[in-house]
């Protein structure tokens, strides 16, 4: 499956095994070196994903005459 199209979960599970495949002590150098650069794409696809989820996400709040109203969350 191509990077790009995977999900959020997808992108994270293979990212786990990817950690347990470099600390396993078979792995040979040109492989972990291989898995790390796969890694290194999808944590940043997962980054990415986190924060387009983030901007999306929408404070409820009462408004002066009690009714519920979405807002922006300010994210610090």
């Amino acid at each position: 499956m191509e990077i790009d199209k995977m999900t959020f979960q997808e992108a994270l599970s293979k990212l786990e095994e990817i950690v347990r495949d470099l600390e396993s002590e078979s792995i040979t150098l040109e492989d972990s070196i291989k898995k790390f650069e796969l890694g290194i794409k999808l944590s940043s696809l997962c980054l990415n994903k986190l924060d387009k989820a983030e901007k999306k996400i929408e404070e409820l709040t009462r408004n002066k005459e009690g009714k519920l109203v979405a807002k922006e969350l300010k994210m610090e």
